[in-house]
């Protein structure tokens, strides 16, 4: 590959979108996790 070829790089909106998508893939776990405790700790709810 030349210095001078184009980077490849994903476009701006894609790069958003997956950051995104990596943002939900931590939080999604981290939401059931705490339910599951929630829902231990307080078993009458």
């Amino acid at each position: 590959m030349l210095w001078s070829d184009p980077r490849d790089e994903p476009p701006k909106e894609m790069r958003a979108t997956l950051a995104m998508l990596r943002r939900l893939y931590w939080l999604l776990p981290v939401v059931i996790i705490a339910s599951f405790v929630l829902a231990n700790v307080r078993p009458d709810a």
